[in-house]
């Protein structure tokens, strides 16, 4: 289906320019009704004021940017013109009402669906997002709740609206961060236009039963003539967290959503403002249960914080560094349907994640790929790489490479031949050999293979080996490997290698 491209509002861009007479002052948060709801909080992402008993509130300066109400858990918000969730306002609104819908929770755990940079440069990108990661969850995902952790677009701003059309076919409440490309050529003050004209606030939380979600922009655009772009925080951001945190039930699970991770990526090179993850870091410390979910590393990693990074909360803080929607920027050999390959630099597919929290806090989390086969060398959990075939007899030098996307460093993968015992397998920092394939495939081909080319193999972080045998009779011997995943239990997945006797 053609879509055409929409450009965004003028007067959506004049809402937040220049210095804005701010009717958000004061407003009201109501029932569908008209009725008032108190104990509601409200916040400009500095200052945070509650509503009173007939649902007013008033804040004591002016508010500089969108004014948004932190949903309660058992409420709901209304979707938008665009079905994105209706819980901001503009802060020169001449309406500044909300309306949250009471709704009683009644579910096991709360389902989550996780996307990092989309990052869609033009339509035909956008068609890529709805048919390879979007249309297949329609009608078939249990979720409640949709987050994005930037790169929305790739610096084609007024593609917000047609990313919007395919997002909202999930028909979800659906929350967005900023990345370093949703942002306005202009300095870290103005840099957000676009991105508030049609996602409101750069810094906002969200309250379910299970859980509480603060998202905060942490993408701290540079001057003229420098780097473009760092990790960081702002002093306002800092006040809003000093006073909502505070607030926040220790019970429920703390999930923290931004762009750039914390950890220094690559190592050795500072990409996070060391002060202000300090900040954050002692903010979050006296929370019992926190989950950071970041992107725009267009790979798939966890990070544990200690305190040999800062770190001193009671148990080590986990960063899950979410792979992207789209992969290495939509890159690689299409399939049958034009779609690119879009495997990352470390050998994972593109695709989604989803995040299951459970009453108490308790959360389990999972990467979903695009596109796998069913079950053989490539299943959603694990990718799978040996030789076709080995000389019978050989030294047993050659091994059986398992990329197991969600492993951890203490993930206990094994492997087997046919029957045999079960062996373990040792994790390695090395190129995935399934994408370095890919790579001399794009070098050895006499024409395009694509538009853009794989993505050079770099180290992976969730890699194991296991060396095959070769004194096996000559034939076909299929090879077994099993990851005990911490959160979805044992995973399988197969592949096979030959032996052939060698004539002189």
């Amino acid at each position: 289906m053609a879509m055409r491209t929409p450009i965004l509002s003028v007067l959506l861009l004049s809402a937040i320019s220049g210095n804005v007479a701010a009717s958000c002052m004061e407003g009201r948060v109501v029932d569908p009704d008209g009725d008032g709801i108190a104990a509601v909080r409200v916040s400009d992402g500095r200052q945070l004021v509650t509503t009173g008993d007939d649902g007013r509130f008033a804040f004591a300066a002016a508010p500089q940017a969108p004014v948004f109400v932190i949903k309660p858990a058992g409420h709901v918000a209304p979707a938008n013109g665009e079905g994105l969730p209706d819980f901001w306002r503009q802060p020169d609104a001449t309406d500044c009402s909300f309306v949250l819908r009471p709704e009683p929770v009644t579910r096991d755990a709360l389902e989550v669906l996780v996307f990092s940079d989309p990052q869609t440069s033009d339509l035909r990108e956008v068609g890529y997002y709805r048919d390879d990661v979007v249309a297949p969850l329609v009608g078939r995902h249990t979720a409640a709740l949709g987050v994005t952790l930037g790169d929305v677009a790739n610096d084609d701003l007024s593609l917000y609206p047609a990313i919007n059309a395919v997002t909202t076919m999930l028909g979800l409440p659906w929350l967005h961060v900023a990345g370093n490309h949703d942002l306005d050529p202009a300095d870290d003050a103005r840099s957000l236009h676009s991105f508030q004209a049609v996602y409101g606030p750069d810094t906002f939380a969200w309250e379910e039963p299970e859980a509480v979600f603060v998202g905060l922009d942490n993408v701290i655009a540079q001057p003229a003539g420098s780097s473009g772009y760092t990790g960081g925080l702002r002093p306002g951001q800092f006040d809003f967290l000093k006073a909502y945190l505070p607030t926040v039930a220790r019970d429920r699970l703390l999930v923290v959503l931004m762009h750039v991770p914390l950890f220094d990526a690559p190592a050795g090179r500072e990409t996070f403002r060391p002060a202000d993850r300090q900040r954050l870091y002692d903010l979050l410390a006296t929370h019992p249960r926190v989950l950071v979910l970041s992107g725009h590393r267009h790979t798939l990693q966890h990070v544990f914080h200690d305190a040999a990074s800062g770190w001193s909360g009671a148990k080590p803080l986990h960063e899950f560094n979410v792979g992207a929607v789209s992969g290495a920027f939509w890159s690689g050999a299409p399939d049958a349907a034009g779609i690119p390959d879009a495997t990352m630099a470390d050998g994972t597919p593109n695709g989604h994640a989803t995040l299951l929290v459970r009453s108490g806090g308790d959360y389990a989390l999972a990467w979903h790929p695009a596109r796998v086969g069913d079950g053989g060398d490539a299943t959603t959990a694990m990718g799978l790489h040996a030789p076709r075939v080995l000389r019978r007899g050989a030294y047993p030098a050659w091994g059986v490479y398992a990329n197991v996307y969600m492993g951890l460093p203490d993930t206990r993968v094994e492997f087997r031949v046919g029957e045999g015992d079960w062996q373990p397998m040792r994790r390695v920092e090395a190129a995935d050999p399934r994408l370095t394939i890919e790579n001399a495939r794009d070098d050895l081909a006499d024409a395009l293979r694509g538009r853009d080319r794989s993505p050079e193999a770099v180290p992976s972080t969730h890699l194991w080996r296991g060396a095959l045998l070769t004194g096996l009779p000559a034939g076909e011997h299929r090879v077994e490997v099993r990851a005990f995943d911490r959160w979805q239990g044992e995973q399988r997945a197969s592949t096979s290698y030959r032996l052939d006797e060698w004539v002189d």
